[in-house]
């Protein structure tokens, strides 16, 4: 009985990896960069895009917004007239709490692939489920927010062990918390050594040019279309 259950969740994400691909395939197509955008609910992913994608000049950039009901994120992201497709996992795919890549694949004709350069795909709040489904993304980033504590890299190590880069945000907030910002550095290490991070604060701005500047650079990287 052990077996089955673990061939099927090995049979799921094989699947899912097949589709990834497929993705992939599409996006390298039209030379666009893709980040899966990723962090627990609350840690501020939408404010740090709304900070970040108006300095991207010269980048066309695009939204896939991922939330289990609503669209209350992608409505503030449109604001910033930056092309944005909602993907709902209630009711279509049955409340999900992450996307993978089937749900992107439904969404790829609603994107303008051929009109922007980097699609960053805003996944569903969560630190286990999205860290296990490969979506297609050139890179992953997770937000770490420093009220959430310092013990989250060794409780959710996939999630941090999975990314190239982590944003540590809200960081104008360590004056008034009881955090220690040491531990949480050597906690992220002892999952993924040496992983690239970057401390921000989306309320002051803090640290938003050195994450554009990597934004732009991956962006610079894609290839123009075959």
């Amino acid at each position: 009985m052990h077996r089955t259950k673990v061939r099927v969740v090995e049979d799921a994400l094989d699947a899912n990896n097949t589709i990834a691909r497929a993705n992939r395939d599409d996006f390298d197509h039209h030379g666009v960069k893709v980040v899966n955008f990723m962090s627990a609910p609350g840690a501020g992913k939408t404010t740090l895009l709304e900070r970040v994608l108006p300095q991207l000049e010269g980048i066309r950039v695009g939204v896939l917004e991922g939330d289990v009901q609503g669209s209350m994120d992608a409505d503030r992201l449109a604001g910033l007239h930056v092309p944005v497709t909602q993907i709902n996992t209630d009711p279509g795919f049955g409340g999900e709490c992450h996307l993978d890549a089937n749900m992107v694949r439904s969404a790829v004709p609603s994107l303008p692939l051929e009109e922007i350069d980097l699609l960053v795909i805003e996944n569903v709040g969560n630190l286990v489920c999205p860290a296990e489904f490969r979506v297609g993304e050139d890179a992953r980033v997770m937000v770490c927010s420093v009220t959430e504590g310092e013990d989250k890299p060794l409780k959710y190590p996939l999630m941090f062990r999975t990314c190239e880069l982590v944003l540590i945000n809200k960081i104008d907030l360590l004056p008034h918390l009881e955090f220690d910002l040491g531990k949480l550095l050597y906690n992220l290490d002892a999952v993924h050594p040496g992983v690239q991070r970057m401390m921000v604060s989306a309320r002051t701005g803090e640290g938003i040019g050195e994450w554009r500047n990597w934004l732009s650079t991956l962006a610079a990287r894609a290839e123009a279309p075959a």
